[in-house]
C-alpha cells in the first residue's frame, strides 16, 4: 500500500445480507498453512535477491515467475503483461479460469510488489498469497462457476499504483465493461490488526455489506475505511467498476476502543513495519491472516454464482470511461488542465475531478468524452456531481456558467445551465434524462464560460451515463 493516510473511521453495526447476492452452499476454509508457505516462498525470493521484491529488480521477477508457475499449474489462463517504469521493467500476472460466462466477469487482485528497503511481506505479500490460494482453491474445489474468474497480481503498485492502471487503461472499452466487481486485499496480516472493510466506491456497496455480513457470521467486527486512490481498486473505481476490499491497517495508531474491539495494543501501529525492512516474515498475525483469506474465498464462491443477467448494463452500469477522473484525461477531451488534482477545489471522491473556469477573465473552456448508449435500454441518464464557488456578489444576475451538453452529429442540445446563482458549499448531484439518444453514439459535453469580472468555479466529478 503506498502514500499515508488519515482515514476517517466508523464503527459498523451489522447489515442484512443483500437480497441480490446469493450464496454458495458453504463458503471455504481457504489453507492458512497453505498461504503461510507461499509468504515463506516470497520471503526467500527477496533474501535471495537482495531483500526485497521492488520494481526492476530479480526479486520481483521471481515472485510473478512464481505467482504465473502455481497457476499455471492449476489450470488457469495466464499472462505475464510487462510494462515500463522509472525503476525499469515491472509485470502484472493475470490469471483466468476458463470456465463460466467471459461475459460477465469477477475479479480478485493484489499488488505484488515490495518497497525497495524490504521484502514486503505482509505489504502485500499477504494479499497476494491470500488471493493466489484462493484461486488454487478455487480450481481444486470442483465448482462451475456462473461467471468468468479472474485474478491480478499488481507491479509497481508502490511506484502509484502503475501495474493496475496500466491493465485498466489497455483493456478494450468492451472487456472493461464485462468486469461486474472488482476485489482488492492490501495488506490483510498486519501484526496488531484490525478489520477494515472499503467504503469509498457506492457502486460497491452491495459487495462492501456482503464482506461486513460475513465477518459479522465469524463474530468479527468491522469498521468501514476510506482507501480512495491509496490501492489498485481505485484504477477499477474511476472507471464506475464496482469495488471493495479489505485490509488490516498499516501505519495508523490503533485506538484504545479498537484494541477492546479486536485485542491487540492501543496506541501502537496496526503495522509498526509498515515499509521498513522488518517486513519480513516476523511480521504477520497469523488468525488475521486466516480469517482474511476465509473472506477472501466467501467472496469468490459467492460471487463466481451471482445472477447479472437481465439487470444493468455490465461494469455497474456506468458507460462513460474514467468518470470519476481518477486516471487522469483518459477517455476525455477538452480544455487542458481542467482535470485536475489541485487541492484548491475538493473533488467529491478520490483525489481528481473537473475544475472548469475559476479564472477571473473572459475564457470558455470545456471537456467531453463520447458514449454509446444501447437501443435495447428502456431509459438513459446522465448524473453528475457538481459544486460551485463563486466571488460574484450579485443574488440575481447571471454571469458565469456551465452547460451540460449532448452533441448528436452536427447538431448539439443543451440539458441544463448552472451558473453563479446556483453556487453550493456542498456537492450536489443532479441527474438528466438521455433517453432520447438510445441508439446512438453521442458526446457528453460540459462547457464552462466565464466574464471578466469575479471567478465562479465549476467542480463536476462522479459522471456517470446509465441505461436501465
Amino acid at each position: 500500500m503506498r502514500k499515508a493516510l488519515a482515514p476517517a473511521l466508523g464503527a459498523i453495526l451489522a447489515l442484512v445480507v443483500p437480497s441480490n447476492v446469493a450464496f454458495a452452499a458453504d463458503s471455504p476454509d481457504i489453507s492458512v498453512t497453505n498461504t503461510k508457505a507461499h509468504l515463506d516462498q516470497l520471503q526467500s525470493i527477496a533474501t535471495g535477491n537482495g531483500g526485497n521484491r521492488y520494481t526492476g529488480r530479480p526479486g520481483y521477477k521471481a515472485s510473478a515467475d512464481y505467482v504465473k508457475a502455481k497457476l499455471d499449474a492449476a489450470g488457469y489462463t495466464t499472462t505475464l503483461q510487462s510494462f515500463s517504469t522509472s525503476a525499469g521493467t515491472s509485470y502484472n500476472v493475470i490469471a483466468e479460469w476458463p470456465h463460466g460466462d467471459a461475459n460477465h466477469v469477477v475479479m480478485a487482485g493484489s499488488h505484488l510488489d515490495s518497497v525497495s528497503v524490504g521484502p514486503g511481506i505482509n505489504d502485500n505479500g499477504s494479499g497476494s498469497a491470500g488471493v493466489l490460494e484462493t484461486a488454487l482453491a478455487y480450481a481444486a474445489s470442483g465448482q462451475t462457476p456462473k461467471n468468468r474468474l479472474r485474478f491480478g497480481f499488481w507491479g509497481a503498485e508502490e511506484l502509484g499504483l502503475l501495474g493496475s492502471k496500466y491493465y485498466v487503461n489497455n483493456l478494450p472499452a468492451a472487456d472493461r465493461a464485462k468486469i461486474e466487481l472488482y476485489l482488492n486485499f492490501d495488506m490483510i496480516a498486519s501484526p496488531n490488526p484490525g478489520y477494515f472493510v472499503y467504503d469509498d466506491n457506492p457502486a460497491g456497496d452491495g459487495a462492501r455489506d456482503e464482506l461486513v455480513s460475513y465477518f459479522t457470521s465469524k463474530n468479527v467486527q468491522t469498521e468501514f475505511i476510506d482507501v480512495q486512490g491509496r490501492s489498485d481498486h481505485a484504477a477499477f473505481r474511476s472507471l464506475g467498476i464496482p469495488t471493495a476490499g479489505t485490509f488490516s491497517g498499516a501505519e495508523e495508531i490503533k485506538s484504545s476502543a479498537q484494541a477492546t474491539k479486536w485485542g491487540g495494543t492501543a496506541g501502537r501501529a496496526f503495522d509498526p513495519c509498515y515499509h521498513r525492512s522488518c517486513d519480513t516474515i516476523s511480521n504477520l498475525d497469523l488468525t488475521s491472516l486466516d480469517r482474511q483469506i476465509d473472506a477472501i474465498g466467501h467472496m469468490i464462491w459467492t460471487y463466481a454464482q451471482k445472477d447479472y443477467t437481465g439487470g444493468p448494463p455490465p461494469g455497474g452500469g456506468n458507460l462513460l470511461q474514467n468518470p470519476g477522473f481518477e486516471s487522469g484525461a483518459t477517455g476525455w477531451t477538452g480544455t487542458t488542465g481542467v482535470i485536475t488534482s489541485s487541492t484548491s477545489r475538493p473533488a467529491h471522491s478520490g483525489s481528481y475531478k473537473a475544475w472548469l473556469q475559476g479564472n477571473g477573465r473572459s475564457s470558455t473552456e470545456n471537456l467531453g468524452q463520447s458514449v454509446a448508449i444501447p437501443a435495447t435500454a428502456a431509459s438513459a441518464a446522465l448524473s453528475l456531481w457538481i459544486r460551485i464557488d463563486t466571488a460574484e456578489t450579485t443574488s440575481s444576475t447571471v454571469y458565469d456558467t456551465v452547460k451540460v451538453q449532448v452533441v448528436d452529429g452536427s447538431a448539439t442540445s443543451t440539458l441544463a445551465t448552472y451558473s453563479n446563482l446556483n453556487k453550493s458549499a456542498a456537492y450536489v448531484q443532479k441527474t438528466l434524462d438521455v433517453s432520447a439518444y438510445k441508439g446512438k453514439t453521442v458526446t457528453v459535453k460540459f462547457v464552462g464560460q466565464e466574464d471578466s469580472s469575479a471567478q465562479t468555479s465549476f467542480v463536476i466529478d462522479d459522471v456517470a451515463v446509465t441505461a436501465g
